[in-house]
Order: structure tokens, then C-alpha cells, then sequence
């Protein structure tokens, strides 16, 4: 989906094994990327904001749904899903009934 010229982009967990923690960080650290962990009780929302970076957000645990308010989207993230938000485009979060466990990191600016 285009917004703003930049392209939010989900990729969908396909691998054989269930997405855990340690593999996630790993893949993200091959990247070259720092990722931390964060954990949300269930129904949590997060207001609509903008990031001065591109951000890289994994779901390990339980559902969030991303709302993209400019283009009247919204994505349905579940474990082992990644979606990258490139700098700028607003974004909104909420976590799903049974919580969330993510990890993200910020895009280093080339």
C-alpha cells in the first residue's frame, strides 16, 4: 500500500518453527539492527504518531493491529509477522484480547 510515497511493508511468519524470542532478535541482529523487546496488556492502544525513522516490529506473542488513518488501512499482525513503517507515515496500535509481546528497532539512516 503507498502512503505518503513510502510503502509499508508486512511480511507474514512462514517459517517451520514457531517464531520465538531469540530467533527473531537473531534474524533482526543479522540485519544489523537493535532490538528490544516491549509487552502490553490486552486492548492496549497506542495513539496515532509519526517516527523520524523507518521501524521494524515483529509480533512474538499474541495480535496487534496497525491502523494507517491516511489511507484508511489496517493491518493484522499475528505471531512471527513483521511489518516495516518507513519514517513519517502515522501509525496507530492495538493490541489485541490476549496481549502482545514485540520486538522492534529503528532503521540506522544511511
Amino acid at each position: 500500500m503507498n502512503i505518503n510515497q513510502a510503502t509499508v511493508r508486512l511480511q507474514r511468519w512462514s517459517g517451520s518453527e514457531h517464531p520465538t524470542f531469540s530467533t527473531i532478535t537473531r534474524q533482526m541482529k543479522k540485519e544489523g539492527l537493535r532490538p528490544y523487546m516491549w509487552v502490553n496488556m490486552p486492548n492496549h492502544r497506542y495513539g496515532v504518531r509519526t517516527h523520524g525513522y523507518d521501524k521494524v516490529l515483529y509480533v512474538i506473542e499474541g495480535t496487534l493491529e496497525i491502523t494507517l488513518p491516511d489511507s484508511n488501512h489496517r493491518i493484522i499482525m499475528k505471531s512471527g509477522d513483521r511489518v516495516t513503517i518507513p519514517a513519517g507515515v502515522r501509525h496507530g496500535t492495538i493490541v489485541g484480547s490476549s496481549g502482545a509481546k514485540c520486538v522492534e528497532a529503528a532503521v540506522a539512516r544511511r
